[in-house]
């Protein structure tokens, strides 16, 4: 049965964040405020590397269970998008992220009051990338530099869960075929199973987004398509949760989202960063 290989200290797996930074990004994703999807990215990635720290933690400290790389592509570049400490820096064991936010913000957060109503509060928001939005969408290059990363992985951690890499995206690459560097990554395997791809596309178009489908029937147009097929099928625990979360999911059921608004942006990080059991 793939992807049931313990996640342990001496056998962690890693997660490939890649991030469309091209001017696109820079244009606004509705909400209660609406702003940039550059910036409703970016946030949902710093709260998921919070929650993966949290979730790690035990009495002597955060524990390497996963490496993480953020890597942005846009201005016609890929590279590690994380800032301060680290960056320039690729795959990084947990630990060293939790310790090495670039810096910590306050932010205000609404939480109930035991009343039926709501009040405001402050919280500590730790930010280890920030939005970016320049220049063009050079994904191909973007998905050639995670398969590096990942086939490298592999060469270390053979026996390891199976890497995921979550690509998310507003356009069309500007640089060549996608397809070819997502089957690349996709055809790369650890013991425990296929190497996960996992695509979302932010969108400011409005419209129900299209969550987690199992066939490319209702999609709206060529690149949804591609996306589509660039997709892995979901491992039948990460399934299981979508289900739980109220997704129709089936066998066929992609790692995939189109039309995505904010919610649907925190929804698949939660799902396509659902491991197996931690040891």
């Amino acid at each position: 049965m793939p992807y049931t290989a313990e996640i342990s200290r001496s056998n962690p797996t890693c997660f490939v964040f890649l991030v469309d930074q091209s001017a696109s990004m820079s244009d606004p994703i509705g909400g209660e405020v609406p702003t940039s999807k550059a910036s409703v990215v970016s946030d949902a990635i710093n709260r998921l590397l919070t929650e993966l720290s949290v979730k790690c933690a035990k009495e002597e400290g955060v524990r390497d269970y996963f490496h993480v790389a953020v890597v942005g592509y846009g201005h016609n570049s890929v590279g590690s998008a994380f800032g301060g400490a680290l960056a320039g820096r690729d795959l990084v064991p947990l630990s060293q992220i939790a310790d090495n936010p670039a810096r910590v913000e306050e932010r205000t957060k609404k939480i109930p009051d035991g009343a039926g109503g709501l009040v405001e509060t402050t919280v500590r928001f730790p930010i280890w990338m920030d939005p970016v939005n320049n220049g063009g969408t050079p994904m191909r290059q973007a998905l050639e530099y995670a398969h590096r990363l990942v086939d490298r992985w592999l060469g270390e951690h053979p026996a390891c869960f199976p890497p995921i890499v979550l690509n998310l995206t507003d356009g069309e690459a500007n640089d060549g075929d996608p397809t070819i560097p997502a089957g690349g990554i996709r055809s790369l395997a650890s013991a425990d199973g296929a190497v996960l791809l996992f695509n979302l596309h932010v969108s400011d178009a409005g419209g129900s987004p299209v969550t987690f489908p199992d066939t490319e029937a209702g999609l709206p147009d060529s690149y949804a398509r591609t996306l589509f097929g660039m997709s892995s099928p979901l491992p039948l625990h990460m399934r299981s949760y979508a289900a739980q979360e109220g997704f129709t999911v089936s066998d066929g059921t992609r790692g995939f989202v189109y039309n995505a608004d904010i919610t649907s942006v925190v929804q698949f990080l939660d799902i396509g960063t659902r491991a197996t059991d931690l040891r």
